[in-house]
């Protein structure tokens, strides 16, 4: 497996036609757009970590019972000035790069003066996400590449610091039902006093006749101050229910005294991220109508969270399920020099590392200052999740395991921020490699699996079938890959109440392990 993780991609740019084993469904037509690091060395120089990677998009194009592929480089700047120097010039996560030592000593003393407030890369590599009708390739900082999702062109580059003060933004938006786009971003340097932001931009915003973006017409729904100026909170994503925004300040912390120093120290920027075991996370609670954060103080023990699950409300709480661990350490598991490790070895080296864990928090929305110290405020009957009042008013939650060993969590989105059922997700079980993926029901607390020996799939992306009445009416799509040379890379369709192959396309292409992406219905 490990030949295949951080093997250099390559573009297939014309559509290619897939060979299909099985039968689309007829009503299955649009394309699933995925993104992920494709390139992990230019010239004679080589990343050190796999979230380094450039940009390689691909997408999946289901028409009338057919399935055609392509992907591209995303041309950022980032890989444009990497390929014409013919190698890396331009610092990411995981590898921080010098000025070449043959630049006169002005050049290399300006390169090191700016250095001080990073110019951070705009090699968009996470996920695709969409702001009124424009769809754009993104990452966690300022920048982000609008694409052309019908060819995969790059368009152009973004800066959130154009329409809206931030130094940093997820990869994890959600959407509403009328199509409005609710995002978060951090303001570190040069905003005035540092904070969480959360900001929103309507369904209305495009404006393709004139081509002005979209974020012309964000709109922040409100901020949050840190707790701890030099030490922010990372997050990745957030939780959404009908009336409010869900963000835990985790003790998972951007050290920022590292940071601006990060360049002179020779320390790279995820070498900047400390877990404070002692610490709490503190959970915030925000309507998003009003921007108004609920006064209650609402606290759990240390725990690290990339991926949010869902969230809802029922019966005066908010509930939220996601994916925690128990330290920091994951983002070392995908340093190159141990992915490259047989998985026996990987194993071996990495027995420490935590699993991730499915997990629920419920939160009292009514919290009665004169409860009794001690007592439990939920009163759901169908979780064993806690909210324990202290003696100074303040909430300590506990959460409900749900499932263990499942990352890249994904659901039938037309439930978002509603009471729901099912989710879906890729099966890590001590390796960084997903060899199995999963559906797991909420209520009976069961789950079913695909899995083929040599395959890795993809994370499981959820479509619905049209006017489907039931959560789980649809099927899933994951694009597998395999080190086998005798199996093709293919686009998997399973049913997605029964987890049955109903029908995979071989691609006659290259095609790479990659992170997140999105499904965008064919207009009909």
């Amino acid at each position: 497996m490990q030949s295949i993780i951080a093997k250099n991609g390559c573009e297939t740019p014309e559509p290619m036609k897939a060979q299909v084993k099985g039968s689309i469904p007829s009503w299955l037509q649009g394309t699933l757009l995925r993104n992920g690091p494709g390139l992990f060395s230019v010239g004679d120089s080589q990343y050190n970590h796999w979230f380094d990677g450039l940009s390689l998009i691909h997408s999946f194009t289901f028409r009338n019972g057919e399935v055609t592929y392509r992907s591209k480089f995303l041309k950022s700047d980032t890989y444009k000035k990497n390929v014409k120097a013919d190698r890396i010039v331009v610092s990411e996560f995981g590898t921080m790069i010098y000025p070449d030592p043959c630049k006169n000593i002005f050049s290399r003393a300006f390169t090191h003066l700016s250095n001080v407030i990073p110019d951070f890369t705009d090699n968009n590599l996470i996920n695709i996400i969409c702001y009124g009708q424009d769809y754009y390739a993104s990452s966690e900082v300022n920048y982000i590449n609008q694409i052309d999702p019908d060819t995969l062109e790059t368009v152009s580059k973004m800066n959130y610091r154009k329409h809206i003060a931030l130094n940093l933004a997820t990869a994890h938006p959600h959407y509403d039902a009328e199509g409005n786009t609710y995002n978060m971003g951090t303001a570190i340097m040069s905003f005035g006093r540092p904070k969480y932001i959360i900001f929103k931009v309507p369904a209305d915003a495009s404006d393709k006749e004139h081509k002005k973006p979209a974020l012309r017409k964000v709109q922040q729904v409100c901020s949050i101050p840190f707790r701890s100026t030099l030490f922010p909170s990372y997050f990745h994503s957030f939780g959404m229910t009908e009336n409010y925004i869900v963000f835990v300040e985790q003790a998972f912390k951007l050290d920022m005294v590292k940071l601006a120093t990060a360049y002179f120290r020779g320390v790279n920027w995820g070498g900047c991220l400390k877990f404070d075991k002692d610490d709490i996370n503190l959970l915030h609670v925000i309507n998003r109508k009003t921007g108004k954060a609920i006064s209650t103080r609402f606290y759990s023990d240390a725990m690290v969270v990339f991926h949010h699950i869902n969230a809802y409300e029922d019966d005066g709480h908010v509930v939220f399920d996601l994916i925690s661990y128990k330290d920091g350490k994951l983002y070392d598991m995908f340093y190159l020099h141990n992915m490259k490790q047989e998985t026996d070895s990987f194993i071996e080296t990495h027995k420490s590392f935590s699993q991730p864990i499915c997990q629920r928090f419920v939160l009292p929305l009514n919290v009665d200052k004169e409860s009794p110290r001690g007592s439990n405020l939920v009163t759901l009957k169908d979780t064993s999740a806690q909210a324990v009042i202290q003696e100074n008013g303040s909430v300590y939650c506990q959460p409900d395991t749900l499932f263990e060993g499942l990352e890249l969590p994904g659901i039938n989105y037309n439930f978002n921020a509603r009471k729901y059922r099912y989710f879906y997700g890729s099966r890590l079980e001590w390796s960084p490699h997903p060899n199995k993926i999963a559906k797991f029901d909420i209520i009976t607390r069961t789950h079913i699996e695909w899995k083929r020996d040599n395959c890795f799939p993809s994370e499981p992306v959820f479509v619905a079938s049209p006017g489907a009445m039931e959560e789980d009416d649809g099927v899933i799509l994951s694009s597998v890959i395999s080190p086998d040379p005798n199996i093709s890379p293919f686009m998997l369709v399973l049913n997605a109440k029964t987890f049955e192959e109903i029908a995979r396309a071989s691609i006659p292409a290259s095609v790479h392990m990659d992170l997140h992406g999105l499904f965008i219905p064919a207009v009909v």
